[in-house]
């Protein structure tokens, strides 16, 4: 397996496949970089280098109790990208992931990134508070937070249904894609599970938002049932200096799973623009 072992002595996991311009996938809560396999295998194909890794506690990386905090997360990413030498890369990331790829960009992508995409996203910030009154509530945080620490395994069999919008009428239910984002979570540790829930949740991403200068992506499901639309997606453009917004009608959390050929074919679109 490729690793690399960052400076605190956590060694995260990474896949990094093909040739040309890099693309970094930076992935959702509590999954890890297998939740991409999709958009790197088609990426592959036309001609990219890709790259996903197993944020710290995630998937195959050390189950450390120590650094969850999103600037410890960018700054993993930021020695990922250094030990790889990745120059004119474009960051994608989905959910938790997206928070990521704001805080890396805003910190660390000066001179080494070209562009970045910001999918079922929590910026600007998740939880309801004065900031953000139209948030998702701190009780339904504390459920997420409750289950993930104490019945995990049943949790995160229930959660798939929201997360993929399978819970809607004519929804075509995918026990595939139920039990592959089951696997992801469970190879985890459920204390950084449980840890990145507080980060996910109580981040801020104004100032990030602000302070970013590339174009950026921001793709979002309008049927979003754990990042609401129009808190975190329609809000985070609005503070982006060079911020381009794509909703989409009816698509659900897990948007870049159940509507793949959409998404990658619009994020190919971005791309090459």
């Amino acid at each position: 397996m490729s690793t690399i072992t960052v400076k605190d002595g956590t060694e995260i996991f990474y896949k990094d496949w093909g040739t040309g311009q890099p693309l970094f996938f930076h992935h959702g809560w509590p999954l890890s970089a297998d939740d991409w396999d999709t958009q790197m295998m088609f990426f592959l194909a036309h001609g990219y280098r890709v790259i996903a890794h197993d944020r710290r506690g995630h998937g195959r990386s050390t189950q450390t109790d120590k650094g969850h905090d999103m600037d410890v997360y960018a700054a993993d990413v930021a020695e990922l990208t250094a030990k790889l030498e990745l120059k004119n890369a474009i960051h994608i990331g989905h959910s938790t992931g997206g928070g990521e790829v704001t805080r890396y960009v805003a910190k660390f992508g000066k001179g080494r990134v070209a562009k970045a995409v910001l999918i079922s996203a929590i910026p600007p910030t998740f939880m309801q508070s004065e900031r953000n009154p139209d948030g998702v509530p701190k009780e339904a945080v504390d459920s997420i937070r409750n289950g993930t620490a104490y019945h995990r395994a049943q949790f995160y069999k229930d959660i798939t249904i929201p997360f993929y919008g399978f819970n809607r009428p004519g929804a075509n239910v995918s026990e595939g894609i139920r039990e592959n984002w089951w696997r992801q979570g469970m190879m985890g540790s459920a204390q950084a599970h449980y840890e990145c829930v507080r980060v996910l949740s109580e981040t801020e991403f104004f100032d990030d938002l602000k302070a970013i200068d590339v174009p950026v992506l921001v793709m979002h499901g309008e049927d979003d049932q754990i990042c609401p639309f129009p808190t975190t997606g329609a809000r985070s453009v609005k503070l982006l200096k060079h911020g381009q917004l794509k909703s989409y009608p009816g698509f659900p959390h897990g948007m870049p799973t159940t509507h793949a050929d959409q998404i990658n074919a619009d994020l190919l679109a971005f791309i090459r623009s």
